[in-house]
């Protein structure tokens, strides 16, 4: 079987994504597993276990039968407590069974892509009962792998990737997440246009323009006379987009130009998944 060419872009920066994790932490000691990451409530072993437990739900695996503590203090919606479950469950793992779970993990993931013969388009029940196509479950998963990879290298000190191939799909997946942010929770007025400008390992220029309906869209245009320019480097906007950071927190790393009411209503948003 071959998968199809519209597929294997995916498949391959989910590849250099999920070997590079596996590279990153086949040569930690026991110590490092327990470090706390930027995603919130999770260290290092949790955010592992994370991919870990969704790959192997790709690959049809049983979820497991657990019983979460009572104690968890993030666990306030079903969706988190739907992720939680095959973290907690590793908990208590070693060094050693964490790396093998995700060596042998990543080899039975591997061959099902390499066998996939479906259809782009082909729907399928995704995490959490979602029902998308194929193509955009693959997606999803490029962009969870390498939001997890940058977690695990903030919190190993071990900086790289920001401009792989899963990179680029991660921009495009969080960009298209903006205009509701812009439009809708933010309530930028009809007419009205924002601009993020982001420099750094992945440059570009995006603009979410409102129109006269109050709906959002995102384009690669130049915008005479925004509403709000950001102006910021690629990591940041990542951490802020996925809820890594607060705004306050960084905000010495994010220039703004223009109505500052709207600016910190969008800011107030920004975090488009956690």
């Amino acid at each position: 079987m071959t998968v199809h060419n519209q597929l294997q872009p995916y498949i391959d920066a989910w590849t250099h994504s999920i070997e590079s994790v596996n590279d990153l932490v086949g040569p930690l000691p026991e110590g490092e597993w327990n470090r706390p990451t930027e995603c919130p409530y999770w260290s290092v072993r949790d955010v592992v276990s994370h991919i870990i437990g969704f790959e192997c739900e790709m690959l049809g695996d049983p979820r497991p039968i657990h019983s979460l503590p009572s104690d968890l203090r993030h666990i306030t919606s079903e969706f988190a407590r739907y992720t939680e479950v095959p973290v907690d469950t590793r908990r208590h793992h070693t060094a050693p069974e964490m790396t093998s779970e995700l060596e042998y993990t990543i080899i039975r993931r591997s061959r099902q892509l390499r066998n996939e013969a479906r259809d782009p388009q082909h729907r399928l029940r995704g995490p959490v009962g979602q029902e998308m196509t194929l193509e955009e479950l693959l997606w999803t998963r490029t962009f969870d792998v390498w939001v997890h990879e940058q977690d695990l290298r903030r919190a190993l000190n071990k900086p790289g990737n920001l401009d792989s191939p899963a990179a680029v799909y991660a921009r495009d997946y969080l960009l298209r997440l903006l205009p509701k942010v812009v439009a809708k929770d933010a309530g930028s007025k009809p007419g009205s246009a924002v601009v993020f400008d982001v420099h750094g390992p992945l440059e570009f220029m995006r603009t979410v323009r409102v129109d006269q309906e109050g709906r959002g869209t995102v384009d690669g245009s130049v915008s005479l006379g925004p509403a709000v320019t950001f102006t910021l480097d690629w990591e940041t906007f990542v951490r802020l987009t996925c809820g890594r950071v607060k705004p306050f927190a960084v905000a010495d790393r994010v220039k703004i130009e223009g109505d500052e009411a709207l600016a910190e209503a969008i800011l107030a948003h920004i975090a488009v998944t956690q």
